[in-house]
C-alpha cells in the first residue's frame, strides 16, 4: 500500500502530534476503562441528536472504523428519524479514539473544554471510548430530524479533523 501524504496531511498530523506531545492527551481520558454499568442507571435524556436506545430495540447496526490516521470510515452516515442503531466503533489504531454524537456547536465547546482539562473524565451513553485494538459500541435513538455530527474530542484528535456526519431524514410520511 502506497502512501502519500499531501502537504495538508502533513500539516495535520504534525498539528495532532504537537497537541498530543504537548497536553499529553494520548492518556486524556485515562487508561481505564469507563464504567458503562454507570449509563444503565441514569435515566436516559432528550438531547438535540436524540436518546439513549434500548438494545432490544436496535434496528440496524453500523460499523465505524476509525484510526490513528485521524478519520473515522464512513465519516457520514444516514439514518431515519426514530430509528435506534447500534454503532460498532472499531479502532484500528495504536491510540485510545472515542466517538461522541452531537451538534457542531456541542462537539466544539467540549473539544475546547477537553484542551483546557485533558484529563477530565466524562461517560454519557452518547459517547463510547475505544482503547486500541478494540470495538466498542453505543445504541442511539435518532428522533429528531436533521445533520448532526460524530468526533473524537480527545485533545488533538478532533483539531486534525476527526469528524463525521449523520444525516436523518424525517420519518416517511
Amino acid at each position: 500500500m502506497k502512501i502519500v501524504l499531501t502537504s495538508r496531511r502533513l500539516a495535520m498530523h504534525l498539528v495532532a502530534a504537537a497537541l498530543l506531545g504537548a497536553t499529553g492527551a494520548a492518556w486524556a481520558h485515562g487508561n481505564t476503562p469507563h464504567a458503562a454499568a454507570s449509563r444503565a442507571t441514569l435515566p436516559a435524556q432528550q438531547q438535540d441528536w436524540g436518546i439513549a436506545g434500548s438494545a432490544k430495540a436496535v434496528q440496524r447496526t453500523i460499523t465505524l472504523r476509525m484510526g490513528d490516521d485521524m478519520r473515522f470510515a464512513p465519516a457520514h452516515i444516514e439514518v431515519r428519524e426514530g430509528e435506534t442503531v447500534r454503532l460498532v466503533v472499531q479502532n484500528r489504531g495504536q491510540l485510545l479514539h472515542e466517538i461522541v454524537l452531537g451538534t457542531q456547536a456541542s462537539l466544539a465547546q467540549h473539544a475546547e473544554m477537553m484542551l483546557k482539562h485533558p484529563g477530565m473524565e466524562h461517560d454519557e451513553p452518547y459517547m463510547a471510548h475505544v482503547k486500541a485494538g478494540r470495538k466498542g459500541d453505543l445504541v442511539w435513538t435518532f428522533n429528531r430530524p436533521g445533520r448532526f455530527d460524530f468526533a473524537c474530542l480527545i485533545p488533538g484528535h478532533y483539531q486534525a479533523g476527526m469528524v463525521g456526519t449523520i444525516n436523518v431524514l424525517p420519518r416517511k410520511g
